[in-house]
C-alpha cells in the first residue's frame, strides 16, 4: 500500500497478472531505466491507471496515482508507489480538474503525466498545462490532439492527405435549413455528429428527412452536454459497414502501423467486443489501411501510441473516421498478436527513446478476443448498476488475461464509467480465440452487481458470429442476443454456493487436531479465525 493522505482503512492485496504472448520478442525489454523519466503521475483511475503502474514498474519508473473520494481504497492505489488525494468522487471536480492534477504531479515530484484514455486524455489544454508545468506529457503533441478533435478539421487535413473520408459536409451546420439542404445534397441516410465528439456521443442517423431536424437538435443538445461545444455537421451513413481501426506507434524518427483491430460488436455506438486480426482483411488491404493510418497521423505531427478508425464497405473500400489521439481501451488485443507492450512503448517515446519495433514487415501472429465486462443490467435496457461487489472469481489458464480493478468488497457507483473490466483471450486462430473466451465467460463470476457476462455467453455461442460474419449494425438487427440473462439474484446463490463449497474444500484439508490445553486451544481457534478472514 502507497502512501496516502489522511487515515486509510486496510485494503486487502489484489493479485493481477499479464498475459504475454508467446511471440514477444525479448528485445522488448528494456535495458535499464529510462534516463529522462524517474517517477510518473497517472492522471486516472482503475484498470488503465493500473495497467499504466505496471508498465512503468517494468521499466523501473516510480508510479504516482491520483484517486477521488470515491476512490480512497482502490487497487490501483495500493498498487502505486504513492497517492495523492485530489478531490471530490465528482469527475469535475477530481479526475477532470487540470488545475488539482497539476498540483498533484508538483507535489510527488513527478517529472512526466501520463492521461490513460477517456477523462481528459485528448484535451490539447491538459498536455499543454502539463508542458507549461516543465513535465514530460506521455502522449501527442496538443497540436496533434486539437487537430484531430476538431472533427471537420480533422477531415481537412486527411484529404490533404490522401487518406479517403466518409463523404459529408466541409464545415459546421449553422441551423436547420441548412442541414436540410446538405443531407439532400449527400444524400440520405445521413449522420449527424458532434464537431468535438468521440464515444459515440453526439451521434444521430437519419434515414429520411422526416427524422433530420429533431435528430439534429438532440446531436447538438448532447454534444454541449458532452463537450462543451453544440456544433455538429453531417456525413453520408454508409449501411452494414465495419468499423475497423489501426494502431499506430511514432517516435522521432519513424512512424509504423501495428495491424487491425475489429470494433464492429456496438450497442449505439459503444464498443463491447474487439478482436485483432480482422477477419475481414487480406494482407494486401491490411497494408493500404495501415498505409493510410501512417499518413494520417504524420499529416498531423503524431507522436506516441495513437488509433485511426475507418469504415471499411462490403466492396472493400475504406473511409477515415477519426483519429483518437491516446492509448485504447482495446489496446491488449494488439499486444498479444504483435508481441509489443504498447504502454511500455508510449513510455519510452515520451523520454526521446528510439520505439523498440524493427523496421520490417510485421504480421499478427495468432488470434485475440476482448470482452469488456460492465456493470450493466440487460433486463433494464443495458442501464448501469451499482452495489458491492459480494463475489468475484477471476477465470484464468492459458492464454487468459483479466485487466481489472475491482475485488470483492468493492462499491460499484454511478460516478464513473460502468467498465469493470476487460477479459482478453489469445489462441492460435479466431475458432480457438472463441473457445478460448466462451470457457473464461464460463469461470467469470461477478455477484452483487449486474453485469453484461451473459450478453457476451450469447454472443459467442452465436453461429452467425462465430462465422465472422459482422458489421456496426450487427445487434440493431439481432436483438435476441440482447435479450435479459440470468438475474442477479440467481448469479449471487451460485457465487454464495461456490464460496461454500470452497470453503469445505479448505476445511477438509486441515489437519485432524491434537489434545491441547486449556491456553493452546484458545491460542489455535484464534489462528483458525484469522486464517478464514
Amino acid at each position: 500500500m502507497p502512501p496516502v493522505d489522511g487515515n486509510d482503512e486496510e485494503a486487502g492485496a489484489v493479485a493481477f497478472e499479464r498475459y504475454t504472448s508467446p511471440f514477444e520478442p525479448k528485445s522488448s525489454h528494456s535495458s535499464g531505466p529510462l534516463r529522462s523519466l524517474k517517477r510518473v503521475l497517472i492522471a486516472n483511475r482503475g484498470e488503465i491507471a493500473l495497467r499504466i503502474i505496471r508498465a512503468c514498474h517494468e521499466e523501473g519508473i516510480e508510479a504516482v496515482a491520483v484517486y477521488s473520494a470515491a476512490d480512497r481504497g482502490s487497487a490501483h492505489v495500493r498498487a502505486a508507489d504513492r497517492a495523492i488525494a485530489i478531490g471530490p468522487s465528482q469527475p469535475s471536480e477530481s479526475y477532470l480538474s487540470i488545475e488539482r492534477l497539476i498540483a498533484a504531479a508538483r507535489e510527488s515530484g513527478a517529472d512526466a503525466v501520463h492521461p490513460g484514455y477517456g477523462f481528459l486524455a485528448e484535451r490539447a489544454a491538459f498536455a499543454e498545462a502539463v508542458k507549461a508545468a516543465e513535465l514530460i506529457w506521455i502522449g501527442p503533441p496538443a497540436a496533434a490532439i486539437r487537430a484531430m478533435g476538431d472533427k471537420i478539421e480533422a477531415r481537412r487535413r486527411m484529404r490533404a492527405a490522401g487518406v479517403p473520408v466518409v463523404p459529408g459536409g466541409e464545415a459546421p451546420v449553422e441551423d436547420r435549413a441548412q442541414a436540410r439542404m446538405l443531407a439532400e445534397e449527400i444524400g440520405y441516410p445521413v449522420m449527424v455528429k458532434a464537431v468535438a465528439g468521440g464515444g459515440g456521443k453526439g451521434m444521430r442517423v437519419v434515414m429520411d428527412p422526416a427524422g433530420l431536424e429533431a435528430a439534429f437538435d438532440t446531436a447538438a443538445s448532447e454534444a454541449l452536454k458532452s463537450f462543451g461545444d453544440a456544433a455538429v455537421y453531417l456525413e453520408k451513413f454508409i449501411q452494414r459497414p465495419r468499423h475497423i481501426e489501426i494502431q499506430v506507434l511514432a517516435d522521432e524518427e519513424r512512424t509504423v502501423h501495428l495491424g487491425e483491430r475489429e470494433c464492429s460488436i456496438q450497442r449505439r455506438h459503444q464498443k463491447l467486443v474487439e478482436e485483432a486480426p480482422s477477419a475481414a482483411l487480406t494482407v494486401d488491404l491490411r497494408e493500404w489501411m495501415g498505409s493510410a493510418a501512417v499518413s494520417a497521423a504524420q499529416a498531423v505531427g503524431y507522436r506516441g501510441a495513437g488509433t485511426c478508425e475507418f469504415l471499411l464497405a462490403n466492396d472493400n473500400s475504406f473511409h477515415f473516421l477519426e483519429m483518437n489521439t491516446r492509448i485504447q481501451v482495446e489496446h491488449p488485443v494488439t499486444e498479444l498478436v504483435y508481441g509489443v507492450d504498447l504502454v511500455r512503448e508510449q513510455l519510452r517515446i515520451a523520454a526521446g527513446e528510439p520505439m523498440r519495433i524493427h523496421g520490417g514487415w510485421m504480421a499478427p501472429r495468432g488470434w485475440a478476443m476482448e470482452c469488456r465486462i460492465t456493470s450493466e443490467d440487460p433486463s433494464s435496457g443495458f442501464l448501469p448498476s451499482t452495489g458491492r461487489i459480494e463475489y468475484l472469481r477471476v477465470p484464468g489458464g492459458p492464454g487468459v488475461r483479466w485487466d481489472g480493478a475491482v475485488d470483492i468488497g468493492d462499491e460499484i457507483t454511478l460516478h464513473y464509467d460502468s467498465m469493470l473490466a476487460k477479459l482478453i483471450v489469445w489462441a492460435p486462430d479466431r475458432a480457438q480465440a472463441i473457445g478460448r473466451m466462451r470457457q473464461a465467460l464460463d469461470e467469470l463470476v461477478v455477484a452483487g452487481v449486474a453485469t453484461n457476462q451473459a450478453f457476451h455467453r450469447r454472443l459467442f455461442a452465436d453461429p452467425e458470429f462465430q462465422r465472422g460474419d459482422i458489421d456496426i449494425q450487427f445487434l440493431e438487427r439481432r436483438t435476441d442476443l440482447l435479450a435479459p440473462g440470468k438475474a442477479p439474484e440467481r448469479m449471487l446463490d451460485l457465487a454464495v454456493a461456490a464460496a461454500l463449497a470452497e470453503h469445505q474444500a479448505r476445511e477438509a484439508r486441515r489437519p485432524a487436531a491434537v489434545a491441547e490445553s486449556v491456553a493452546g486451544s484458545e491460542w489455535a481457534r484464534q489462528a483458525r479465525a484469522e486464517g478464514l478472514r
